[in-house]
């Protein structure tokens, strides 16, 4: 029998159910907002695994049914998850994952289906709100229901889940996960918002996520399932204790060593030594994998190690102090066949940013069940992170999650400081290659795709820079750090990035360790993160201070005209003949719009501006009393058709030929002949009447009023 929850949220019904679909499912729920619907459900083996990590996987698929709409291309079936699906599920997984017990190490994998979308409300909230709703069901041992919510700002005024519609006219999209209690993720972007706004958002977030808590409460307390028994892996207590010993005397200096790759050595050698010392001491063959015993053992050691002495004594390993950054260099325009480069330096995180300028035929087409529509995206971030960068060996694969996410958050840095599409017609592509990578490469990214921007000649509204900030708590003992190495990554408790500009954020990404983080605590690494943005920028405007005054002499020159809708058959022709003619008589590229809009683009300026004149001939309407050069098409004992636009002709009848009488047209026109005429009447039906006699006269005038 389905257990049903109902309740009024954001305006819009809410429900969430359970007991009716995905049975077989350790957990299963059905949640509903308007019109959208997503089923989330869990697995999880009743048996460990023996990898090195907890094995948790988070899948989140749209299914074009959802919409009424069939997938395109050749099979006519979903295939693999696109860039917003991937984005959703990684939001998840960061939501839940630090939740689960320290040492629950059994395969779990999260399903998130969207069954319904009404192109109206997103169902990626609606995913964990299900995720958490499910995992709380399962006998899965997660401790408390999460959910989240998205935050806009219209009008000034915070909204809950704000549509797709309302989005387009909010300064703000946010999306806050969290518990009871605290906020355990955030993720989102906006313009220019101030530290004290986004504070604002996360508490009025923290309302909504409140109520959505206690909705899961009153549907999972009736028919949660007891919770399965586990033990979390433990090392040996013998290579524990052993462990501390053999390495007191060496870990502080090894972790301690300024350069990453010397501190990686050292440590690997420690590592090797401890357990070839240690094996002399011990029976190997008691353990079941006692490389992994050590490794773990040597893993605690230095977690603790690294806390202890950034708490105590405030060191980091590289001896920074808590709030320094490490050293930067920038360079610009250094590819010189790109449309504009920048290469990021700050200590061992390097980033090779590149950026394309191309035309409308370069959009990007995307298909969503949460748009009616298929539509087109002018403006693409690509972050690519390859083995090299952090001296690894691993095969070339495509672009993993990680690289999507982390190209998204710095897409979403750049965006809001664009120019309107209409002031700048061109499709822009930043691709950020990481050369060396030692924390905050998605920052650097931001950096660096900021510079080469300016370096194209992009007339941006401001610079942009990013900063990722850590933490590091042990009760009530807290620090907070700028500019995180990759270890402190991974051995602290948070990776807070925050990009932006002077005057606010941008764009911001928190992935958290421990249970929850409060307002206050994210108050300070705010105003620790913007004292560190400002710093950078400031170092980035001594190379590049704004945006270069003429673009790349290798990019494409676009011009746009607006013609009159009725007249874009003209420029197309039959059969889009006449634009193929103009394209190929020039060298540019054509393309016109439904509403009129035409845009030509050429590398050379010279072959952009023929094209221009071709078209607005083309669309040209005859003005009375304008003086046209035409050929004569056709002549008649009446007169002679002249052509004075592409394809109007009208009659230069042969009283208006010259002064005088003329016997015969042929005497002064023949077909073929290059003429001046006067348009000078146009009678109800759309007649043309010409004067070659006119036209004469008015030049006539005009050559005598030069020489008086």
């Amino acid at each position: 029998m389905a257990t049903v929850v109902e309740r009024e949220f954001a305006g819009r019904t809410l429900t969430m159910e359970s007991g009716r679909m995905a049975r077989q499912a350790d957990g299963a729920v059905l949640v509903g907002f308007g019109g959208t619907v997503i089923l989330a459900t869990v697995v999880a083996d009743d048996k460990p695994t023996h990898l090195p990590f907890f094995p948790l996987t988070v899948e989140y698929r749209e299914k074009s049914y959802a919409a009424g709409k069939i997938p395109g291309g050749f099979f006519k079936r979903e295939g693999r998850p696109g860039e917003k699906e991937i984005i959703s599920a990684r939001q998840i997984d960061r939501s839940i994952r630090p939740l689960f017990p320290k040492g629950f190490m059994n395969e779990t994998q999260v399903a998130i289906y969207i069954l319904s979308a009404d192109q109206e409300n997103d169902a990626d909230v609606l995913g964990l709100l299900g995720a958490s709703a499910a995992l709380n069901i399962s006998s899965v041992p997660f401790p408390h229901p999460i959910a989240a919510v998205r935050v806009g700002r219209l009008d000034g005024k915070w909204v809950l889940n704000p549509t797709f519609q309302q989005l387009e006219f909010s300064d703000v999209d946010i999306i806050v996960s969290g518990s009871e209690d605290s906020i355990v993720m955030v993720e989102g972007g906006a313009l220019e918002l101030a530290e004290e706004d986004l504070v604002e958002a996360l508490e009025f977030a923290h309302t909504g996520i409140r109520e959505l808590v206690e909705m899961q409460r009153e549907l999972v307390d009736p028919i949660k399932k007891p919770k399965m028994e586990w033990e979390p892996q433990k090392v040996d207590e013998r290579v524990t204790e052993r462990v501390g010993q053999l390495s007191a005397e060496r870990i502080d200096e090894a972790i301690n060593l300024p350069n990453k790759e010397e501190r990686q050595q050292a440590l690997s050698a420690l590592r090797d030594d401890i357990a070839e010392r240690l094996a002399e001491e011990v029976d190997v063959e008691e353990f079941e994998n006692y490389e992994s015993e050590v490794a773990r053992a040597m893993d605690q050691v230095e977690y603790e190690t690294l806390r202890r002495q950034i708490l105590d004594r405030g060191e980091r390993v590289d001896g920074r102090g808590t709030d320094e950054i490490r050293p930067i260099s920038v360079e610009v325009g250094l590819l010189p066949r790109t449309h504009g480069s920048a290469l990021f330096t700050r200590g061992s995180t390097q980033a090779l940013a590149v950026v394309t300028l191309g035309t409308s035929r370069d959009e990007q087409r995307i298909d969503s069940i949460d748009i009616p529509q298929e539509t087109s995206k002018s403006f693409m971030l690509h972050y690519n992170f390859p083995p090299f960068s952090v001296g690894e060996v691993r095969p070339f694969r495509g672009p993993s999650r990680r690289e999507i996410g982390h190209g998204a958050l710095a897409e979403r840095a750049l965006q809001p400081l664009l120019p309107p599409y209409e002031e700048f017609p061109y499709t822009i592509r930043i691709v950020s290659d990481i050369l060396e990578s030692n924390g905050s490469s998605s920052m650097a990214t931001v950096c660096g795709g900021s510079l080469a921007l300016m370096d194209a000649g992009v007339p941006v509204r401001s610079a942009c820079a990013g900063i990722a900030m850590g933490l590091i708590k042990e009760g009530n003992q807290v620090k907070v750090l700028t500019d995180i190495l990759g270890i402190e990554d991974h051995l602290g408790d948070m990776d807070f990035k925050v990009a932006g500009t002077r005057e606010g954020i941008t764009s911001v990404q928190m992935d958290i360790k421990i249970q929850g983080l409060s307002t206050d605590l994210m108050r300070e690494a705010l105003a620790q993160a913007r004292k560190a943005r400002l710093a950078i920028l400031d170092i980035m405007a001594k190379t590049l201070a704004e945006p270069r005054s003429k673009l790349s002499p290798t990019a494409p020159r676009i011009i746009t005209l607006q013609v009159k809708p009725d007249k874009i058959g003209d420029v197309i022709g039959p059969k889009g003949k006449t634009i193929r003619g103009i394209e190929e008589q020039t060298g540019a590229e054509v393309n016109i719009e439904d509403s009129g809009l035409v845009t030509i683009s050429s590398v050379s300026g010279e072959a952009g501006e023929r094209a221009r004149e071709i078209v607005e001939s083309l669309v040209q309407e005859p003005e009375i009393g304008r003086i046209y050069e035409g050929v004569v098409k056709n002549t008649t004992s009446f007169g002679a058709f002249v052509e004075i636009l592409p394809g109007v002709e009208a009659l230069c009848h042969i009283s208006e030929l010259e002064e005088g009488r003329v016997e015969k047209t042929e005497d002064v026109l023949k077909t073929g002949d290059t003429v001046k005429v006067k348009l000078i009447s146009v009678d109800d039906r759309g007649r043309m009447r010409l004067s070659r006699r006119a036209a004469m006269k008015e030049e006539t005038e005009a050559e005598t009023a030069k020489t008086s």
